[in-house]
């Protein structure tokens, strides 16, 4: 099929339009994004797990097969094993600013290789331990309920 000219003019007009519509769509996409007004979430939300108390950035998945909780009582303790891509200090900085909204007191905190986050509750404490091993950050969150007496459980003197 031969087009006229007309036809040559109407058609390179509505690619023109298709270009110019497409490029100022996504200027105006990217100024929303760097401004602020886009709702969209910047990433995954943190959920709480086992640990109604204790939240948990989203690329962390649970491994069942290394994690143990007991509820009684209404109180949940055990141990909640994860894994993730996740940068050790951005977990640090999440558990600690996320710890607080919860209720929690930071005790201490040693940061290395292995790092360690201890934090407690009028009546459970609890010790989060990250690890980077290979291409994942191991996270372990250990909940126990706190004894009234000192000195009680398996370190009790004789």
């Amino acid at each position: 099929m031969v087009l006229g000219r007309s036809q040559k003019w109407i058609i390179t007009a509505v690619l023109i339009c298709f270009g110019v519509i497409s490029v100022t769509g996504c200027g105006t996409q990217l100024k929303r994004k760097r401004s602020g007004e886009t709702t969209a979430a910047a990433g995954p939300m943190p959920v709480y797990y086992d640990f109604d108390d204790v939240l948990v950035p989203k690329e962390l998945k649970i491994r069942n097969k290394d994690s143990f909780v007991y509820l009684a009582s209404g109180m949940t303790a055990g141990l909640l094993t994860l894994k993730g891509r996740v940068n050790t200090n951005s977990l640090i900085t999440f558990f600690e600013n996320n710890m607080a909204k919860d209720n929690w007191a930071k005790i201490s905190s040693f940061k290395s290789d292995r790092s360690i986050l201890l934090f407690r509750k009028t009546n459970r404490s609890c010790v989060i331990l990250i690890t980077e091993k290979g291409w994942n950050t191991h996270v372990e969150i250990w909940v126990s309920p706190v004894t009234a007496t000192a000195g009680s459980g398996l370190l009790k003197g004789s």
